[in-house]
């Protein structure tokens, strides 16, 4: 018999069911599951409780109770049944969760010519990329359309390994004109942008934007590539923007050009873009990318297209414009994540102002269950270095503790000379990160007793379970409520998310800890749990005789003829006849 050892203050009383109100009162699974433990001797040894799987139901009321896909929305506590089912021993404490060394931030990977080909991709993927990145500033739809046939090939031979599409658009860049060679530019030289076409002298260059000179104003400061050079208006004129030299620099074709705490007024998404938005339509990518963000209303334009071409591609938004600040809460509500691009945010705010930013849209998006991105510079050295800086590892290491769901390489796998040993760098440092973070039996969102819904109570208690009892966590979902709001409450190990939807499992892997598997159901729930284990056991990621958290919950039941929640600690056992 397997035991779960009950600390001492907690105490098992023999009814096995409570009224409404005692558990409408409760906070918390520990109050609800109230103990009476008197430690006694057997042999010398402490005597224990033991326990076959925990099982916690919630049967709908026949009330007109509010649902959600989640489950009944208001108050909980509405004719629910709780059993302790007595099983083998099991001990509290048995290793940590982090033994599996399954690293639980994700990865996302620009692909460029350093790795395009499909050696690199496979590879990339094998080392630890879990999205591809597709940059539409750069390339065009022939060479993307290469990337994707490739992520797709991969995709398709294997059932617990999965690599996402990410579209990011271009964006209303604006750019320095083509110069033959680089301009050298001194500390106090003046020079001048003109909005006429094809000018490139040594002391003027022309812009590829028409209200350049509108937007600026005497004593603006224009950085170009994102503040490696910067220079300060002094005046302008109907097509010439006049400035004298800051900080200076070699003066390529086709720079990126910002104006510090200012914003082009053009629109976020351009013809380009809607070219390149289409084209990721007619090839199913799962995730878009939106370059300059400055209001929701971007948000619902785009997806209210991709309504309309039936196209289930969820929409992230980059955060990389002074104007989208004022507005953060309204963008990131309408979005379904958000990328923080540090680079452009930099250049039109103070850079002291980014670490800042950075850590309350990570919360944001925290808040609203919804998968955040660090980018930008993680790793920059190591587009022509094989090691990193000291710096740099800190970075990684600090967007794992602020909590961010994915970290981004762009110009490291896109074009540098060591993209697998960028990859290798950022997925040990978000390990090694992520085994230091404490180890609690309490999830790290403290919330009353009053859920949203149900689905959201259980969610909560699934993961003070797991964390108590060290166990990783088996969900079974069609719409992925329940796995992104288990991700929501990050439990220390990995949470299994089995599905039969093929596009829910692209997207469920941009969720930390989310380890998402495809899998077709059958009508019985023990035979496809048992499928499911048999699964994980020959792939590696459980073994014989350890244990689960089994969680299913949700309104849209799969195997439910009514709306019902459990949480169950199995054994991991070959063959399953429960």
């Amino acid at each position: 018999m397997a035991a779960l050892n009950v600390p001492t203050r907690m105490s098992l009383k023999p009814d096995r069911t409570w009224s409404t109100d005692r558990l409408a009162s409760s906070q918390s699974l520990g109050e609800l599951i109230a103990f009476d433990y008197r430690p006694k001797r057997r042999n010398g040894r402490k005597q224990v409780l033991t326990v076959r799987s925990v099982r916690i139901t919630q049967q709908s009321s026949s009330g007109d109770s509010p649902t959600s896909p989640d489950g009944p929305v208001g108050p909980v506590g509405l004719n629910l049944d709780y059993e302790i089912q007595a099983d083998d021993d099991y001990h509290v404490g048995q290793g940590r969760a982090f033994a599996s060394g399954r690293r639980k931030t994700k990865i996302v990977c620009t692909i460029g010519p350093s790795t395009s080909s499909r050696e690199m991709i496979w590879k990339l993927a094998e080392t630890g990329m879990n999205v591809a990145r597709l940059n539409m500033s750069h390339g065009d739809h022939t060479s993307h359309q290469k990337t994707i046939d490739l992520v797709k090939e991969y995709n398709s031979q294997f059932k617990d390994k999965v690599i996402a599409i990410m579209l990011d658009t271009k964006g209303p860049e604006v750019r320095s004109g083509d110069v033959p060679k680089p301009i050298l530019l001194t500390e106090g030289q003046e020079f001048s942008f003109t909005i006429k076409r094809g000018v490139c002298t040594k002391d003027t260059v022309s812009v590829n934007y028409d209200d350049f000179v509108n937007d600026v104003e005497a004593g603006d400061i224009v950085l170009v590539d994102g503040g490696m050079m910067s220079l300060a208006v002094k005046s302008k004129t109907k097509d010439v923007v006049k400035c004298v030299v800051v900080d200076g620099g070699e003066l390529k074709s086709r720079r990126h050009l910002n104006v510090r705490g200012k914003s082009a007024t053009l629109p976020s998404i351009t013809e380009k873009d809607w070219e390149d938005i289409k084209f990721g339509v007619d090839n199913g990518v799962d995730f878009y990318a939106v370059s300059f963000v400055k209001t929701a209303a971007v948000v619902h334009e785009l997806k209210d297209y991709l309504k309309g071409c039936n196209a289930d591609i969820h929409v992230l938004v980059k955060i990389e414009s002074a104007d989208s600040i004022p507005n953060l809460h309204s963008i990131i509500s309408a979005s379904d994540g958000a990328m923080i691009a540090r680079g452009d945010l930099g250049a039109e705010l103070p850079i002291e102002e980014v670490p800042l930013l950075q850590e309350d849209i990570i919360r944001r998006c925290h808040s609203m269950q919804k998968p955040s991105i660090v980018a930008t510079n993680m790793l920059e050295s190591m587009i022509d270095h094989p090691t990193p800086t000291r710096a740099e590892v800190s970075d990684i290491a600090i967007a794992v503790r602020e909590g961010t769901d994915a970290i981004m390489l762009s110009g490291e796998t896109a074009h540098g000379k060591y993209p697998l040993k960028a990859v290798k760098v950022m997925h040990t440092v978000a390990l090694r990160t992520e085994s230091s973070l404490p180890i609690s039996t309490i999830p790290p969102i403290q919330m009353s007793a009053y859920k949203r819904h149900m689905g959201e109570m259980f969610a909560f208690h699934s993961t003070t379970m797991a964390n108590s009892l060290n166990t990783p966590i088996i969900v079974f979902t069609r719409t992925g409520s329940m796995a992104i709001l288990l991700s929501h409450y990050r439990p220390c190990s990995t949470i299994f998310a089995f599905t039969n939807e093929e596009r829910l499992k692209q997207r469920l892997v941009l969720y930390q800890g989310v380890l998402p598997i495809y899998m077709q159901f059958s009508n019985d729930s023990e035979e496809t749990y048992s499928r499911a284990v048999q699964l994980l056991v020959a792939k590696g990621h459980l073994k014989e005789g350890g244990y689960v958290t089994l969680v299913q919950s949700g309104a849209q039941s799969i195997w439910r003829k009514e709306s019902s929640h459990h949480i169950q600690v199995r054994k991991v056992e070959s063959n399953l006849n429960r």
